[in-house]
């Protein structure tokens, strides 16, 4: 049995408690609108400092329990296990990874969906990330694309929402998730809608270049999740649409991706309206100077994993084949593997 049931079955747990229709009927919960100050506690060589939590109401944010398995795990067989899958850690009292989906302890409405999936183990940042993030610390991910990094914030993502009081009228998101671009926040949505329908979990994805109407009602009614481009969340807070007081979750994802498009100054606008005491989980593929000067202002405290090198462009999967052909050659070479390998996605071609 998950050590999660206990709550996660309970007739106060969150699902049980989350009305189909929307909001709930608990008192409102957080502290005032004023803007919140960001952290800067990221030096490893001096201790956490005290944050300032004046008014505002404490949250539960950690759900780890160390699992019998993970816990006889002598420091060679960590030391091991992370040499193998290219695991390099960094921060305070850093968890033991987990082997197998069982050792994490999620729900058993979290593992039904893992099942369906088809997953047969975690992946090196999920296994790694996992015991970090339910610990409720705040989270450094540097991985490629393709590493199973959505699923290593979003099943903690759940398991946070579901110890938290309910939504009640008026109230924001209770986890927010910044990604770069339309086409990644969609994606997270999918994974958000498919990992948490069964936990009355709702979520939403707020995005520029359509309507904001169906955006806007979804944020009335009252969404625990979040999954937003900062342009599109900006113009939604600015106009009052949703706030910001109960996030206790905060994902940054691609983050070397968004100071790369220019959404620095919006990223600090939506940070400065969060408490102080939040988690915070910030990905990234690579960790240039920028990165972790950011990364410096907003975490407290942070535990750090890398997947492979700090240094990955790409991901190495990727298989690459050259032909030479002759200038004459090129259109008909071309059309022949459009032919071969078109499915309907869309395909980039430099000329």
């Amino acid at each position: 049995m998950s050590r999660y049931d206990s709550r996660s079955g309970d007739p106060t747990s969150y699902r049980d408690r989350r009305s189909d229709s929307g909001f709930g009927g608990a008192s409102a919960y957080g502290g005032s609108g004023r803007s919140l100050s960001s952290r800067k506690d990221y030096d490893a060589a001096e201790p956490p400092r005290k944050l300032d939590l004046d008014g505002l109401t404490p949250f539960e944010k950690n759900f780890y329990v160390e699992s019998p398995s993970v816990a006889a795990m002598s420091e060679m067989e960590v030391e091991e296990y992370r040499q193998r899958r290219e695991i390099t850690v960094e921060g305070r009292d850093v968890p033991k990874p987990v082997k197998s989906f069982a050792d994490v302890g999620f729900p058993d409405y979290v593992l039904q969906e893992v099942s369906k999936a088809g997953f047969v183990e975690p992946t090196a940042i999920q296994a790694q990330g996992w015991p970090m993030a339910l610990k409720g610390r705040d989270l450094i991910g540097i991985a490629e694309t393709g590493s199973g990094k959505t699923l290593a914030y979003l099943l903690p993502a759940i398991v946070h929402v579901n110890a938290q009081p309910i939504l009640a009228p008026g109230d924001g998101p209770i986890v927010l998730v910044l990604a770069p671009t339309r086409e990644l926040a969609v994606q997270i949505q999918q994974e958000a809608a498919k990992f948490g329908a069964s936990s009355r979990i709702k979520n939403t994805c707020i995005y520029g270049g359509v309507p904001k109407g169906p955006q806007v009602r979804d944020l009335q009614k009252g969404v625990e999740i979040v999954i937003a481009t900062p342009g599109r969340l900006i113009d939604m807070l600015d106009s009052h649409h949703t706030n910001l007081r109960r996030v206790t979750y905060l994902v940054l994802d691609e983050a070397d991706r968004m100071l790369d498009m220019g959404f620095e100054p919006q990223i600090r606008k939506i940070v400065s309206q969060i408490r102080p005491d939040r988690q915070t989980l910030y990905w990234s593929a690579t960790w240039p100077k920028e990165v972790e000067q950011l990364a410096r202002q907003f975490l407290y405290n942070p535990y750090k994993v890398i997947i492979g090198s700090a240094d990955l462009k790409a991901n190495h999967a990727i298989r690459q084949h050259v032909d030479i052909v002759s200038e004459s050659q090129k259109y008909n070479k071309l059309v022949k593997l459009l032919e071969d390998i078109m499915d309907g996605s869309r395909i980039l071609i430099f000329m």
